[in-house]
């Protein structure tokens, strides 16, 4: 059974930045295709990132060249760079497989832009 656990939003002002964190258990990340997800106020869930096991990367086009995806396998953690942050990535951020598996949602991250 595997739970992600992510951590590392918060409340910035516009253009700033944060490094979202996704840890996992054993080698998921490098033998699964892995993605951040964000579902923000009265929306549905997107897919934000997306990471291949062949390291091969993928976004949403509104995030992309401000959000960068990245992982460390000796840490069994998934990361995600937010730059340039802009009111509308207001969103709880979650990570999972591609497609997602209902069983493995965690709690998600808390990240708030102010303009």
């Amino acid at each position: 059974q595997e739970q992600f656990v992510e951590s590392g939003g918060g409340l910035v002002q516009a253009g700033g930045s944060l490094t979202l964190a996704c840890a996992g258990s054993g080698s998921i990340f490098s033998r699964t295709v892995m993605a951040w997800y964000r579902v923000a106020p009265g929306k549905r869930r997107e897919s934000v990132a997306v990471l291949t096991e062949g390291k091969m990367t993928d976004y949403l086009d509104s995030v992309k060249g401000r959000f960068t995806i990245s992982q460390d396998t000796i840490k069994n953690t998934l990361y995600l760079q937010l730059s340039n942050l802009k009111p509308e990535d207001t969103a709880v951020y979650y990570c999972n497989q591609v497609p997602p598996r209902p069983d493995y949602w965690g709690q998600g991250t808390q990240v708030s832009v102010s303009s």
